[in-house]
Order: C-alpha cells, then structure tokens, then sequence
C-alpha cells in the first residue's frame, strides 16, 4: 500500500471539502485505515483545504498518535468506532454540510422515495442522538445505524460518511448535501412529489441487482413501509427527531395504510403528536381537547367524528 498517494488522496479530499463549502476554517476531519491497526489521519486545528501529505498524522486503533509532526483530529475515536463495527470500511470522512447540516439542526428526518440516486446510493439516513463532540460517548451515537447505512446525520453538528476509499466516502456526503438542497427549494415552490410504490419497487430491485445494500431488501424488512424511514424510526424519539417541514409520503405497501392511520403510524403525517390532523380535530371538537399521543381508541374516535358529522349536519 502507498502510503504516500493515500496522503495526497487525503490532501485532495480536504481540498473538495473545503471548495464545496462543507469544512470552513479547519472544521471537519479525514481519515483512511491501511492496516489492521494503522490509521492515516488528518491533523486538528488545520484547514483541509490547504493540506500537505506531510500534515498527515498516523494513530493506532485505540487513537494513540504514533507518527507524524501535528497532532490528530479530535474527532478520531468517532472513525475509529466506524472501522471497529465494519471491517469492509477503509475511509471514514466527517464535515459540515450546510444543507444536511440544516436537517442535523432541524432534527428533520430525510423524506425518501424522491430521488433515484439518493434510493440507489444511500437509502434511509438516521440522524443521532446529541453528544459533545470528541469523546467516546460522541462516538458511540453512531452504533445504532453504522451497518444499515453508509453516511450518517449527526443531530446539531454535521455528517459522517465512510466507504471503500476516501473519494467514495466522500461521495455519499456530497449526494446528501446536494439532496438536502433540492429538497429545501423544492419545499419552497411548494410541492415535493413521491414515488409510487411500483417506481420505488423497481429503484429498490435496481438497487440490489447491482450490489448495493439496503435493509428494505432483507427478510427483516420486507413488509416496512418503503418509504416512510421505517428502517430507522425507533430511533426518533430518543433522538429527538420528527417531521415538522415536510409531509409524510403516501403508505407503501398499502398493507401499511392501516398503520399509517393509528397513533404513531408510519405514512399519515401526524404533526407534533401521533393522531392523525382530522382526528384530533373531531376529538377536540366532541371533548373539547385532542388526543393524546398514546391510548387513542379507534373505535372511540370512529364514534366521536361520526357524532361531529351528525351535529355538523344538524346545525344546517
């Protein structure tokens, strides 16, 4: 391996980082493993866009600095974490998107099933629960996802993305980012249009034919809701995630319908709390308060928006 050319593959990285708006000042930290406990690093408190292979620290796995004449990123134990839980993992990059970032902050969860590329490349993207940056505690926020998932949100500070080298690890930032993008301005014009079940069926098929992973495609997952960041939404609450900016897409499959309209359903976009917009309309209007998020009775509200109507009706 020429640990050299990694360094100027690393040096390259920093530079498209920085170019891109995605690491200002000396924000954000790269890293690519060569050995079974040698790690190529890249230096704290120093831009990535002007570095030199000869910046390029080398630590060990447990973050132990072990060459190199500036001292390694502060952020490593959270790369070092990702290559422990993937052995097929050989480049991790970290930085600061604006516009994924912007989700980070937002604690939006990424909409799918509106992209082809983002389905194919990177599927549902989990978002971590808060820690201080830096520590191990930092760290471990990505271990719920690091097997599903090939870059990860990271709430209130930036993104982690890894792969096979540093220019693919890099990629599935930048995918992200500019996904992140389109979406923000075409909420702007008002609209975001979803896939049908059928067009996302073949994206997801596509997806496996050329040897990507996605758990939507595994026995676990084979009767989620497609499209409504089924893989990852157990992990919303602790996370403090919810959709607030964008609508839910429809249920898919339509198995998922029945789900999708009940307190904490997948596809029906529920607002701040788990009961359907309507619902918690009639309810409020025949008790004079919305439901609650948990306990909600189907039949109970069946009864009370039937009662609304009739008094709707009598009234006219």
């Amino acid at each position: 391996m020429n640990a050299h050319k990694i360094k100027q593959d690393i040096c390259e990285i920093g530079r498209r980082l920085y170019n891109k708006g995605f690491a200002a000042a000396n924000d954000g930290n790269i890293t690519v493993r060569i050995g079974e406990n040698e790690v190529l690093c890249t230096p704290t408190m120093h831009s990535k866009g002007f570095l030199k292979p000869e910046d390029i620290c080398t630590i060990d796995m447990t973050g132990k600095q072990t060459a190199g004449i500036k001292k390694r990123s502060s952020e490593a134990l959270l790369h070092l974490e990702i290559y422990k839980q993937r052995s097929d993992i050989k480049s991790v990059v970290h930085c600061h998107p604006p516009y994924a970032t912007a989700f980070a902050v937002a604690r939006e969860p990424i909409p799918q099933c509106v992209l082809p590329e983002v389905e194919v490349f990177l599927g549902d993207v989990p978002i971590t629960r808060y820690e201080t940056p830096g520590g191990q505690a930092f760290a471990d926020t990505v271990l719920p996802f690091v097997d599903k998932s090939n870059v990860i949100i990271l709430a209130n500070h930036g993104t982690v993305s890894y792969g096979v080298d540093v220019e693919q690890a890099y990629w599935w930032t930048e995918i992200l980012d500019a996904y992140c993008r389109i979406l923000m301005l075409a909420r702007q014009l008002g609209n975001v249009s979803y896939f049908d079940e059928n067009q996302e069926r073949e994206l997801l098929t596509l997806k496996q034919k050329w040897g990507w992973a996605d758990p939507r495609n595994t026995e676990q997952y084979k009767d989620c809701d497609i499209c409504a960041n089924d893989i990852f939404r157990d992990s919303w609450k602790q996370s403090g995630v919810a959709r607030r900016a964008f609508p839910a897409p429809p249920a898919m499959p339509a198995a998922a319908t029945t789900s999708a309209t009940t307190v904490g359903g997948g596809s029906e976009n529920p607002g701040s709390n788990g009961a359907p917009p309507v619902l918690k309309q009639a309810v409020a209007a025949s008790s004079g308060s919305a439901p609650s998020a948990d306990g909600v009775d189907m039949e109970q509200l069946v009864k009370l928006i039937t009662a609304q109507v009739m008094r709707e009706l009598q009234s006219k």
